[in-house]
């Protein structure tokens, strides 16, 4: 399940990426067509795949739900790649571009398209209903089924649209300091931050109503959880029925970050099928993920996500944009760099996204869980009823006790880890001591990161790597385009800027020959001949030939100034000083560099 939070999250990155691909295009009709077959096709490879797996299962049920599981893996990637093209390819978006609501509100355009991948989605869930409702201890309708997979899928989106929609009312907002300051990035910070404080305090209060929770009636069971509760030590709202795929899941939960607003979770079948003890060590094992505070520090892991992707985006736009062998290999392939470059940057974020969460926080969540099964030891002299729970999760899932489990571990591994404990209670400290070592080390390893990131983009970094970027692009036109003298005025004022006044010369000197009336090479060169801080390069004679050269094909203000410059350098001041008199009668710009420079040369006149 925990799985169809990342498909919704990659369908989302991939629907928001779509605005860097050119929509200048028109759009045709026909691909509408194209849209509606493909989801016709992909409904009928799902029908036919999760048919020959229950026949499979007829005959050899062993593994089957192994093989259910991979299926619908695999069917959910494809999904994301349908829609990928939906959105790349057909580019259906375009359609909505003239409508004025979609215009106003792009957050209701994007609802929709996710709505799209939800389709997907439902035809696979619909398709694998007929295997998987063998797995469930109780009987389950398709509606529940599908309905529970859906309603549990949805919160992973819920501070998305909570922000998008926000960020849409406030371009709603007539021009003005409120509008102007969210418009500012520390005002997105600002709105970014208290969004995700306010989702994660009330949040839950939603989540409920959403999957139609309600309070868990009286009785022997409730009472037995308020008293493990109490004896923990546990704020809590209520404690909530949940009916998870009709309540036939065995499972419990927890959320909630203040203890107002915090819910535990028990499914029906849960309830039944065990007895007061396990029940305890269950809640237990809730209780355990809110007294070693894994939802904060999943809130903080989410905001340094969110941290790291803002200050490395435009460094990566840029570094992507500089990735020649790339893009060369494409070419040999007819693609061009400005349908290559966007594709790069779309799967750069859904490759970074796939391995934070899959990887980083599935890592995380995984010690976590095995955080809280030992939870269990400071309130039961042994482990002994949450291990006979994870035998019964197993027995009635009819699922291998060996199944693996990338945000979990797998059963047969938590309950080994459980017995290693009861055997070796020093275990117990040195995994505490273990986590709390790696989420030290992951906040240090984000700190850099972000700082790295901030300075590269916004700090004192910034302009060194711009320069890098800038060199790496511009000798990489000039491989495209040798013969292109206009570039090499460009590498020649690169290296004007690094410092390097003799490359600088030559470019321009190669300029020259091969373009002798190019008015930038003719002016720039002038320039560095008669102002050069490296007085080796001064040259007074060659710097008013050159000047003379440009000003007499054209005379504007910046010519005329480098002529100023050089009749100066030349002592002439007096022709100076008119030039740059009337270098500020035709300048538009920068009056007053201007007006100082006719100030300079009446003193250097007297």
């Amino acid at each position: 399940m925990f799985s169809n939070f990342l498909y919704f999250l990659i369908a989302l990155v991939i629907y928001t990426s779509s605005e860097l691909f050119d929509r200048s295009k028109p759009v045709d009709p026909n691909t509408l067509y194209y849209s509606l077959i493909s989801v016709a096709v992909f409904a009928l490879i799902c029908h036919t795949w999760f048919k020959r797996l229950a026949q499979k299962g007829d005959n050899s049920p062993l593994g089957l739900d192994h093989s259910v599981n991979r299926a619908i893996s695999k069917l959910s990637i494809a999904a994301l790649m349908l829609f990928a093209a939906n959105i790349y390819v057909f580019r259906l978006p375009l359609f909505f571009e003239g409508v004025w609501l979609f215009t106003r509100i792009p957050t209701l355009t994007a609802v929709l398209f996710l709505g799209l991948f939800l389709v997907y989605l439902v035809i696979i869930w619909n398709a694998a209903y007929g295997v998987q409702k063998r797995y469930f201890p109780r009987g389950l309708t398709k509606k529940h089924f599908i309905g529970s997979n859906i309603s549990f899928s949805l919160p992973a989106l819920l501070p998305w649209f909570c922000l998008s929609l926000f960020a849409d009312m406030i371009q709603l907002l007539p021009p003005g300091p409120v509008r102007g300051y969210f418009n500012t990035t520390s005002g997105e910070v600002v709105y970014i931050l208290t969004f995700l404080i306010l989702v994660s305090i009330f949040g839950p209060v939603l989540i409920k109503k959403l999957w139609g929770c309600t309070s868990l009636e009286p009785g022997y069971y409730r009472a037995r959880i308020e008293a493990v509760c109490a004896r923990a030590g546990l704020a809590y709202a209520d404690i909530l029925k949940w009916e998870l795929f009709g309540g036939s899941m065995i499972t419990a939960g927890v959320m909630g970050l203040v203890g107002r607003f915090r819910y535990i979770l028990v499914t029906p079948a849960l309830v039944d099928a065990l007895d007061g003890d396990e029940i305890d060590a269950v809640i237990l094992h809730e209780i355990g993920h809110v007294q070693r505070y894994h939802m904060l520090f999943y809130l903080l892991f989410f905001v340094g996500f969110i941290g790291c992707n803002f200050v490395f985006f435009e460094p990566m736009i840029l570094l992507l944009y500089i990735a020649g062998p790339v893009y060369q290999g494409f070419s040999l392939l007819g693609i061009d760099k400005g349908d290559v470059y966007p594709a790069l940057i779309c799967l750069s974020l859904i490759g970074f996204f796939v391995i934070y969460f899959r990887f980083v926080f599935g890592f995380f969540m995984r010690n976590f869980e095995r955080q809280a099964d030992i939870h269990v030891y400071g309130f039961q002299q042994d482990a002994v009823p949450l291990v006979s729970t994870f035998y019964k999760i197993a027995s009635l899932s009819r699922q291998s006790i060996d199944k693996p489990n990338w945000h979990h571990f797998g059963i047969g591994e938590r309950i080994r880890f459980l017995e290693q404990c009861q055997e070796e209670p020093g275990l117990i400290a040195r995994h505490h001591k273990r986590v709390k070592t790696l989420i030290i080390g992951y906040f240090l390893l984000v700190l850099a990161l972000f700082c790295t990131g901030y300075s590269i983009g916004y700090g004192g970094a910034k302009d060194a790597f711009e320069q890098y970027v800038a060199k790496k692009i511009l000798f990489q036109q000039l491989e495209v385009d040798p013969e292109n003298s206009d570039i090499y005025v460009f590498v020649g004022d690169f290296h004007y800027n690094e410092k390097a006044y003799g490359k600088a010369a030559a470019a321009y000197e190669n300029v020259i020959l091969i373009d002798s009336k190019n008015i930038h090479a003719l002016n720039n060169l002038a320039w560095l001949f008669a102002t050069c801080p490296d007085t080796q390069f001064r040259n007074g004679p060659r710097a008013l030939e050159l000047a003379s050269q440009a000003v007499s094909l054209k005379r504007e203000a910046f010519v005329l100034d480098t002529y100023a410059e050089a009749l100066a350098f030349n002592k002439r001041n007096v022709e100076a000083l008119e030039a740059a008199k009337e270098a500020l009668s035709l300048a538009d710009e920068k009056r007053s560099y201007y007006r100082e420079q006719v100030s300079r040369f009446e003193k250097m006149g007297q």
